[in-house]
């Protein structure tokens, strides 16, 4: 007895004409990548540079600029701070309002005397990642804790930043070069885990 398709019963006589691709979806046999997994404490995997402070002098005013140029090994040309281990501080845009919620304050991100403010970049607990800033090279190598500063902008500020790298990170320069406010923010593939 010939076999006959489910969907034709079986009191139905054949038919004539040929068959008819069928119209039901069918699963695609063809194997889908996974979907590529987010970075651990990654707020996003390309952030934005939102803001350029540049120290002057050491306790004094934060100016704001839209331009700056890194060098190697230095830090922030025309900055306070050059050389050693904190050569560019960090700041995260969203750690930093979310603080000022929790205050019911409004400072500026200039008060808290980082370098550079990024939007889109979770900065916790990224010791020895690479982060690439305007397509130039920094190496994470600490959190910056609060000082007694924070708490002569805001009282009870210092004490909110603490936990969770709240007042943000230090890095080193590793590459030469110019930055700008609006550039890309993101996370390189160089790891060197320091203790």
């Amino acid at each position: 007895m010939p076999l006959r398709s489910a969907a034709v019963p079986s009191d139905t006589p054949p038919s004539p004409h040929p068959p008819v691709a069928s119209t039901v979806p069918v699963a695609d046999p063809t194997p889908r990548p996974e979907p590529t997994p987010q970075l651990p404490h990654a707020a996003s995997p390309r952030g934005r540079l939102d803001a350029i402070w540049i120290k002057r002098a050491r306790r004094g005013p934060m100016d704001g600029v839209e331009r700056a140029e890194l060098v190697a090994g230095r830090g922030l040309r025309g900055n306070a701070n050059q050389g050693g281990r904190r050569q560019v501080t960090l700041l995260e845009r969203e750690r930093w309002e979310a603080l000022q919620r929790a205050l019911g304050a409004d400072l500026p991100t200039s008060a808290r005397r980082a370098n550079l403010v990024l939007r889109g970049v979770d900065l916790v607990r990224r010791r020895g990642h690479v982060l690439v800033v305007g397509g130039l090279r920094l190496r994470i190598l600490g959190e910056t804790k609060p000082c007694e500063r924070m708490d002569e902008a805001w009282p009870g500020l210092a004490a909110l930043m603490r936990p969770d790298w709240g007042g943000g990170a230090f890095a080193e320069v590793l590459e030469d070069g110019p930055i700008a406010v609006g550039d890309a923010v993101w996370w390189g593939v160089e790891v060197e885990f320091r203790d």
